[in-house]
């Protein structure tokens, strides 16, 4: 196994590239996810090294690498996938409007492919009345948690929808105000992207 000397920058750098890479391929061809891939592409890089922080690449230097994997293996395949997804999603945010919807992750920022699933943010006051709504379309849903960047456990209930997966995480009325809204659309940003990508 290579040794790398972690003391200088540019053998660091070279490294977070290689990792980024391989952790791009494993979105792209496997749907992992961004913080499973990173793992796995370090240990397949260093083995049982302990791992510097300064060594992982950030979420955004993976979705640069997806993109350009994209590019290069699946360009005549996902632009239309993506708008396969998209306009799912759209559907969707329409039906859960009084949940007020926002498209998150691969749909929305463009890097979704074959193995993407559709991941929803909704603001509401009473997280029961989503599974109530649920129950009454007859969508048989499991919940989980997910964390979000503060580390805070989200309720999410998923289930598939025309053999899509679905995520719906729920967050407090009051989150609506605190998040980022350059990682997010609601229902008329993401028809303005579906119609930009129909006038291509």
């Amino acid at each position: 196994m290579t040794n790398f000397n972690f003391s200088e920058g540019d053998q660091i750098t070279h490294l977070r590239n290689e990792i980024a890479s391989l952790a791009a391929k494993m979105i792209a061809e496997e749907g992992a996810e961004y913080g499973t891939a990173k793992k796995r592409a370090a240990k397949q890089l260093l083995g049982n090294q302990r791992i510097n922080g300064n060594i992982l690449p950030s979420n955004e230097e993976i979705e640069q690498e997806v993109r350009s994997y994209q590019a290069l293996f699946f360009a005549d395949t996902q632009p239309a996938r993506l708008q396969q997804l998209r306009r799912l999603a759209a559907e969707l945010m329409s039906e859960l409007k009084q949940f007020n919807p926002y498209l998150i992750g691969a749909v929305f920022n463009g890097t979704a492919g074959e193995h993407s699933d559709i991941y929803l943010q909704l603001y509401t006051d009473n997280a029961k009345d989503v599974a109530i709504y649920l129950l009454n379309l007859g969508i048989n849903y499991e919940v989980s948690e997910h964390q979000t960047k503060r580390g805070e456990p989200i309720e999410t209930l998923s289930f598939l929808h025309k053999d899509e997966g679905v995520h719906l995480m729920i967050h407090s009325l009051d989150d609506l105000r605190h998040t980022d809204k350059k990682e997010r659309t609601n229902l008329t940003g993401l028809e303005n992207l579906i119609g930009k990508e129909n006038e291509k």
